[in-house]
């Protein structure tokens, strides 16, 4: 999409951005920061099993997924920021009380109020509200991105902060972290003077049943239900195995830094073909096989540092891709009109994903070992990799939003949406007269821009 003044964010938009970017982000760093570190901690809890221990890895997945779709509806109702302030006041308290604990079931109690303090939806909504249209794809990319660098840093910082405060000194830290983002919504992020339901940001209740409809989009829901099961299972034992190996705590950050480096370098590319040459369900399946690979490389090399540290790579590098992946491939495939509500879907397997491989990871750990959590990530993958096989090859679309405050929508506008749908590149469109918007799935390499304006500038 060209960048235009219209396009352009302006200044009230970037700061919204940053500021709803800088909560989000903050928000999944503390509930990610535990991930590398906690394993080994846990150790030292009075009444600690390893199922016990996922339990309180995974637990903040339950509420979260439980809560999340009803917390967006809620900001409907009654305002963004009241329940955005709710959910930072309840992931504060969450922390400190996991900060506090004596023992693994005070720490289980903190996690699960962690993630019950679920603002995702909201913090979406808040920045549909202070967005314009044609800004807004890419303010929630902003916001979005903020996962996948909370994770490298929780990766980074987490062995280190360990050494330095201890995991109880974490959480402590996470509580302060979530204070500061009260302050940062407060002081920062503008209060929209209108609040409205954006069908590509929200939840829509009446859209559930497209979506589930759509076996494409279960797909996609499925993995990444099972990538967040294989990813937090396996950080149950990855740390346990590297200290066994010889790897001090508080070097596990040394070895995470060139190995997340690399399998950075390596995802690039791997982008760019999947994109540049509609080859994504084939780069998917490729990463997923990729994950594979490096479960049973786990197991396989759990007594050997240097293949350890390769399948580490490789393992990495699956991640990322297709974190980065399966996000734009839900926009692709879901109905242009229905985007929000399938990411909302998404996003709730995401967590109970999470939560479903603490469980299953911490019991499989104390009833048949450390390595045989990779034996069950590899069947988790062998599954995803055979039912993803059936996704349909997806178009290289993109979606839009079109304003029509300029646009006379009269009567039943079956004219205007078929004006739309014969611009060359609109691959579907469905116009909302209550918004005032039109919701486009675009062909990026067809569009054509022209007729398009030509259509939506046309004087009221």
């Amino acid at each position: 999409m060209r960048e235009t003044a219209t396009t352009k964010m302006t200044q009230g938009e970037r700061r919204a951005t940053l500021g709803l970017a800088g909560v989000y982000g903050v928000r999944m760093l503390g509930l990610f920061l535990i991930l590398p570190v906690f394993a080994l901690f846990a150790e030292g809890l009075p009444g600690t099993t390893p199922f016990l221990t996922g339990l309180a890895v995974g637990i903040y997945g339950l509420t979260q997924a439980l809560l999340q779709i009803p917390f967006g509806l809620l900001s409907d109702r009654i305002g963004r920021k009241p329940v955005i302030f709710g959910g930072l006041v309840l992931f504060a308290l969450g922390s400190a009380i996991a900060g506090a604990a004596d023992d693994v079931w005070q720490v289980i109690l903190g996690r699960a109020l962690q993630g019950s303090g679920a603002i995702s939806a909201a913090v979406m909504a808040l920045a549909a509200d202070l967005t314009r249209e044609e800004s807004r794809t890419k303010a929630m990319a902003s916001i979005g991105m903020t996962i996948g660098i909370s994770f490298m840093l929780a990766l980074l910082a987490g062995p280190v902060l360990g050494r330095l405060i201890g995991v109880s000194g974490i959480f402590w830290l996470t509580a302060v972290l979530a204070l500061l983002a009260i302050a940062l919504v407060a002081l920062v992020v503008p209060t929209p003077t209108t609040r409205k339901l954006h069908r590509d940001a929200g939840t829509v209740p009446a859209m559930f049943r497209r979506v589930f409809r759509n076996t494409d989009l279960l797909r996609l829901d499925l993995g990444i239900f099972c990538l967040h099961l294989i990813l937090t299972a396996s950080f149950l034992s990855i740390p346990v195995v590297l200290r066994d190996l010889g790897l001090a705590p508080v070097q596990h950050s040394t070895l995470y830094l060139p190995v997340m480096v690399i399998s950075l370098a390596a995802m690039v590319p791997c982008l760019v073909i999947a994109e540049k040459f509609g080859m994504m369900k084939q780069v998917l399946l490729g990463s997923v096989a990729a994950l594979l690979l490096s479960q049973l490389s786990f197991g396989l090399f759990a007594d050997d540092f240097w293949s350890f540290v390769v399948a580490l790579t490789v393992f990495f590098a699956a991640v990322n891709l297709l974190e980065a992946m399966l996000p734009s491939l839900v926009s692709k495939v879901a109905p242009v009109d229905a985007k929000g509500t399938a990411m909302g879907v998404y996003s709730t397997s995401q967590f109970t994903g999470a939560f479903c491989g603490g469980m299953l990871g911490g019991w499989v750990h104390q009833q048949f070992g450390l390595t045989a959590v990779f034996e069950v990530g590899a069947l988790v993958a062998v599954l995803w990799l055979v039912v993803g096989s059936g996704m349909h090859r997806p178009g290289r679309y993109s979606s839009r939003l079109v304003s029509l405050d300029s646009v006379r929508v009269v009567g039943d506008h079956s004219d205007l949406v078929d004006r739309l749908r014969g611009v060359p590149g609109v691959v579907e469109a469905v116009v909302v007269p209550d918004e005032r918007v039109a919701y486009l799935k675009i062909d990026r390499d067809q569009l054509d821009d022209v007729a398009l304006d030509a259509i939506v500038a046309r004087p009221a």
